[in-house]
């Protein structure tokens, strides 16, 4: 079919040939947007076949987009779409005038292609499309880039181009719409068939805590996990934790395809807007090497401790975690990195650590709540659209530390509205331990004599209170906590049952 060209929105690129030079126009096919308009307008049912994904501004040529305009309304009315009923649209259409008016509809009618091959022409003119739309993209790029504005990086440059590649990618992205049930039972049938047939019989990714695991059924794809909690409680270190055991259990397999399936574990990608990236992996390193933080920042270390850390350090080598330290990251911008790492790297999990020091792409001071809202709102848009689980961490209100029970609550989370609403699963993080030590009777009284015997009982233990889960039971699972090494493991203790659901 030959193709044919018209004027459009994008200037043309110069291209030297031959020793002189022409021009390369955008790629267009006339011929196949003639067809189309013909066969909806002599069977309205080939609309059915392009309605889902074809709009308007598609078409190259202006008119062909008025017409299939006009057709999208006649059919919305449940009225038929066809060269006599749409006269009335294009009687004043100068353009439509030009190439013959009513008699120009009747040709596309007669040029008709069939209602099984309406689907094939608009692919070709949606395809056409984007490749316009994506040189001029291209060009965008470029005249920025010469653009000699200092308050404009080239970083900034970069992620605004990444950003409108990947809106290009969504809107060429139109397999979606409804799915089978067949189907889809036959793909849950295969998550329960993997969960049997791995180590922990989790469906989601594994924690590497068991009571957590028992609650949650492991971290789900698509889910927007909140880990809340006061400050000093271990909300960073709970979920290094988690984000360390996924990425050292990672292991990946080429399926009977040639497709890349990971098996176990996960690719990380740890958004760190508080601590440096060297802090937090001097604090996984101090973790798995059983070396407190505090006596390797102060060179307090034995040559046992240093030999144990440089071994650690070649294991911690071959484990898939990418950190990214940026400081009042925007979530349009956290969000164009983790497609970079999930195209790049196959990611798996991300952390944020923590939520309140993102900001939004439209930040207005005068309205906190708003902002939050959307922060929440693109980060599960983000977990949904990359099919991986999102753990952010979130601070509490004050209010907590007003109360006799100081174990948190839903309407402790600040703007808890936005962030309750969109989270799947809301677990705070409480350890009683914390503030015991704070009520110290004076020595040589029984009340100090009580004091240590209730301290005893409360030794490194944690607890992990899951108060919303969208798709499983609320609960609380007691963990152990390492203070030293800002670690926590699975409670090692006689006789100890599941702690009863929670609320």
């Amino acid at each position: 079919m030959e193709t044919n060209t018209v004027n459009a929105s994008v200037t043309p690129l110069r291209r030297a040939e031959d020793g002189g030079s022409t021009y390369r126009k955008p790629p267009v096919n006339i011929e196949a947007e003639q067809a189309l308009l013909g066969a909806i307008l002599v069977n309205n049912r080939a609309y059915e076949q392009v309605a889902e994904f074809l709009r308007p501004e598609h078409f190259a040529d202006p008119v062909h987009g008025r017409i299939y305009n006009a057709i999208v309304k006649q059919v919305a009315r449940g009225q038929q779409a066809s060269p006599t009923t749409l006269q009335f649209f294009f009687e004043r259409d100068a353009d439509l005038a030009e190439r013959g008016g009513h008699a120009y509809l009747g040709r596309l009618a007669a040029s008709a292609i069939t209602v099984i091959n309406a689907r094939d022409y608009g692919s070709t003119i949606h395809d056409l499309f984007l490749r316009r739309q994506l040189i001029a993209l291209g060009e965008d790029t470029v005249n920025e880039a010469f653009e000699p504005d200092v308050e404009d990086s080239a970083t900034g440059q970069i992620e605004r181009a990444e950003q409108r590649l990947y809106d290009l990618a969504t809107v060429g992205d139109y397999q979606g719409g409804f799915r089978d049930f067949t189907g889809v039972l036959t793909e849950t049938i295969r998550m329960a068939e993997a969960a049997y047939k791995r180590d922990g019989k989790l469906v989601g990714l594994s924690t590497g805590l068991t009571d957590l695991d028992g609650l949650l059924g492991g971290l789900h794809n698509s889910d927007l996990i909140v880990l809340a909690g006061r400050p000093s409680m271990g909300k960073t270190a709970l979920a290094t934790n988690i984000a360390f055991h996924a990425a050292k259990n990672f292991r990946s397999e080429t399926d009977e395809f040639g497709n890349t399936v990971v098996v176990d574990g996960a690719v990380v990608g740890f958004f760190s807007l508080e601590m440096s990236a060297e802090q937090l992996a001097a604090r996984i390193l101090s973790e798995e090497a059983g070396v407190p933080s505090d006596k390797m920042r102060k060179g307090q270390i034995s040559n046992t401790d240093f030999d144990q850390l440089v071994h650690t350090m070649h294991e911690l080598q071959r484990a898939p975690i990418f950190i990214d330290d940026t400081p009042a990251l925007t979530v349009s911008a956290l969000r164009t990195r983790a497609r970079r790492l999930k195209r790049q790297h196959g990611l798996g999990l991300i952390v944020v650590d923590y939520l309140q020091l993102l900001s939004s792409a439209n930040a207005r001071g005068d309205n906190r709540v708003q902002e939050v809202s959307e922060i929440t709102r693109g980060l599960k848009t983000l977990a949904k659209e990359l099919e991986v689980p999102v753990i952010a961490l979130s601070q509490l209100s004050r209010q907590v530390e007003q109360r006799d029970d100081k174990r948190p609550q839903l309407s402790d989370l600040r703007e808890s509205g936005s962030i309750e609403q969109d989270a799947d699963v809301v677990m705070f993080i409480f350890r009683e331990e914390y503030y015991h030590s704070r009520r110290e009777p004076r020595e040589g009284t029984k009340e100090h004599q009580d004091w240590m015997e209730e301290g005893d009982k409360l030794h490194n233990i944690a607890e992990v209170i899951i108060a919303k889960q969208r798709h499983g039971p609320t609960g609380r699972a007691l963990l152990h906590f390492n203070a030293m090494l800002t670690k926590f493991g699975n409670l090692a203790k006689e006789n100890y049952l599941p702690e009863e659901p929670y609320g």
